[in-house]
């Protein structure tokens, strides 16, 4: 497994500067008509996301927040059989940014909660895709979906 890692001599952002805001269950509201994304976040900052269309699951998504030195980085498991990780660079009460300028996509995550919603926006240097979640009151995801998070 590869890793793509940013400068770690940069700026800091310390292990206890964790974006707890970003605990909760979700759904995307900007998704495709005809598909459901969930996301959800654990206190231990592991997160699982998956769309559904119809009755099929597309590829899920495993995502970590990793120290290494002191420094907070969102890892970002690839479809190429790389990990890409993300150095948070910026952190607020209900906001983050992660980049990696070596990586070719995303080289920036922007996470933040506006109006009850959290906001994100993965972005290249010419594609930008932004998402929109709400807490997601439909129930809880399922142990199976529990699992799966675990093992990340």
């Amino acid at each position: 497994m590869l890793f793509i890692i940013p400068n770690l001599l940069s700026k800091k952002i310390l292990k206890n500067s964790k974006p707890s805001f970003l605990v909760e269950n979700w759904v995307r509201i900007n998704s495709k008509k005809a598909s459901i994304t969930r996301k959800t976040c654990t206190t231990n900052l592991r997160d699982l996301r998956y769309t559904l269309k119809q009755k099929d699951t597309t590829p899920k998504e495993r995502l970590k927040i990793i120290s290494i030195t002191a420094c907070l980085f969102l890892k970002v498991p690839n479809l190429h059989e790389f990990t890409i990780l993300l150095k948070f660079t910026q952190q607020k009460g209900t906001s983050s940014v992660c980049e990696n300028a070596k990586n070719e996509f995303p080289k920036k995550n922007t996470y933040y909660l506006e109006n009850d919603q959290l906001k994100a926006t993965i972005a290249g240097e010419t594609l930008k895709i932004n998402f929109i979640f709400e807490v997601d009151n439909m129930k809880p995801f399922s142990s199976i979906d529990l699992h799966l998070i675990k093992k990340i």
